[in-house]
């Protein structure tokens, strides 16, 4: 027991035993400075300067920008931006996406390449297509009301009413013999209509130009875009009235008939529709006489 306090005392001694620290000129060895020191002071400094430094370094981080150079570490504004700019990645990866399948059209209506892209609409009637001997026919109680009510109505209307379906008017592009029918089977996704050299061609409908360039197989072409999808091609061409970019009215002069390019044998023009990236036949829309 003795020798434990003694222990504890000679502990107690070491820890508050002075020291000195001088400074002293190196040549004149000069005093210039000198602290009193103990082990317990230093212990006591040392441990407020380190929890001190932990402080500063805390109040740092929590309210300066420093915070952001840490790793792992993001604040409320790098979390916004990286929403933003996740979110204008996803935009211009649509519009990028939207753009490629419009150019791959364009590209289809200027090769007439669309054999990976053919649909068969008949299975696609035969998928949808009703039995009739499966559906009840028989009229119910609110459906004679309906017709007894709406015949009333037409019986005393003044005004004439037009049921039929409105389409999309196309004006003739030029008048005269088509000498190549549009046929699908041979890939020949237009119609040729020869006309005399210098022939007006004509838009067949309100639209922006989107294509106006020579091409080697098909010479002077100019594409329209009409709304609803809606492209008109017309190829061969003498010269072009029109540039990339110009808006044209139905019926304006946007060409004339030539005989350009290597796939042609005359003046006529090669003309094509296409709507929403499908060819479709021009006469069921169009009479060229």
């Amino acid at each position: 027991m003795a020798k434990q306090v003694k222990k504890r005392k000679e502990f107690r001694k070491k820890l508050l035993h002075k020291y000195r620290l001088v400074i002293l000129n190196e040549n004149t060895f000069e005093e210039k400075v000198s602290f009193k020191l103990s082990r317990l002071n230093v212990f006591v400094t040392g441990s407020l300067c380190i929890i001190g430094l932990i402080g500063l370094t805390s109040l740092l981080i929590a309210f300066t920008p420093l915070r952001e150079y840490i790793p792992g570490y993001s604040s409320n504004r790098l979390k916004k931006q990286a929403a933003d700019l996740s979110y204008e990645t996803d935009s211009l990866v649509r519009v990028l996406n939207n753009t490629n399948q419009y150019l791959e059209n364009i590209k289809m209506v200027l090769t007439g390449d669309i054999e990976n892209n053919e649909i068969n609409r008949d299975s696609l009637r035969e998928q949808f297509k009703l039995d009739p001997s499966t559906i009840d026919l028989t009229p119910i109680k609110q459906d004679s009301v309906l017709r007894a009510q709406v015949a009333l109505e037409d019986k005393y209307n003044l005004f004439e009413r037009d049921t039929r379906r409105t389409d999309v008017v196309l004006f003739p592009p030029i008048t005269g013999t088509v000498t190549q029918k549009y046929d699908a089977r041979k890939l020949h996704y237009a119609v040729d209509v020869v006309a005399p050299r210098e022939t007006p061609v004509k838009a067949v409908a309100n639209g922006v130009v989107i294509f106006a360039e020579w091409t080697a197989d098909t010479g002077h072409v100019i594409i329209l875009e009409h709304e609803d999808g809606l492209l008109s091609v017309y190829k061969h061409n003498g010269a072009l009235n029109k540039k990339q970019g110009e808006l044209v009215r139905s019926g304006e002069v946007i060409a004339s008939v030539g005989n350009t390019g290597e796939l042609t044998t005359g003046p006529h023009l090669h003309f094509e529709l296409w709507n929403k990236g499908t060819p479709i036949n021009p006469q069921d829309f169009i009479d060229f006489k």
